[in-house]
């Protein structure tokens, strides 16, 4: 994790655990944005500074550069979400982009706090108790795409697709804590 992460603080933290729980005894806390703006090394500073809170990313499902940015909805609600509701452990294959293929199996714990991230995580369906957007400037976006390995055209058009989709939800606006993903 690059050093100049913003810490997550101490009031945070407490914020996030006096949640009330929002999918069974759980407190879903939903990190979301456009691609490359910084969710994932933002939920592991979460997940971190929550004392090593699970986390759900929305990579861990197949969803291509050319399809529904929500695609990977379905499978999370149907594995992970609906048994956490019921009290009991989720459990999904995540699967392997290098790969292209699923790989092991992952349980996600009744914890008091779940990360959930990735595009359309806090999207206005999302029982989530609390959201937060990570965002970061088009060009530093598309150059930590390029750093990847991501095809920037294909990159290019999931980053239209998924503008259109955050435009439609509101998920920006509906935040209740807005990031600077701008770190190195």
């Amino acid at each position: 994790m690059p050093a100049s992460v913003p810490p997550v603080d101490a009031a945070l933290v407490s914020r996030l655990r006096a949640l009330e729980p929002s999918c069974g005894p759980v407190r879903i806390v939903a990190v979301d944005g456009p691609s490359a703006a910084g969710k994932t090394t933002f939920s592991a500073a979460l997940a971190a500074a929550l004392g090593g809170a699970p986390v759900v990313h929305s990579d861990d499902f197949p969803v291509p550069w050319d399809g529904e940015p929500l695609a990977w909805w379905p499978p999370l609600t149907a594995h992970v979400l609906a048994p956490l509701r019921a009290g009991r452990p989720g459990r999904f294959r995540r699967y392997d982009w290098r790969r292209g293929a699923y790989a092991e199996e992952v349980t996600v714990p009744v914890a008091s706090v779940l990360v959930i991230e990735g595009v359309g995580a806090a999207r206005q369906e999302s029982p989530a108790a609390f959201r937060i957007w990570v965002e970061a400037p088009r060009a530093v976006r598309r150059r930590r795409a390029a750093g990847r390995g991501d095809d920037l055209a294909a990159w290019d058009h999931w980053a239209e697709t998924e503008a259109k989709l955050f435009t439609a939800d509101r998920t920006r606006e509906r935040a209740d804590l807005i990031i600077d993903g701008n770190f190195s």
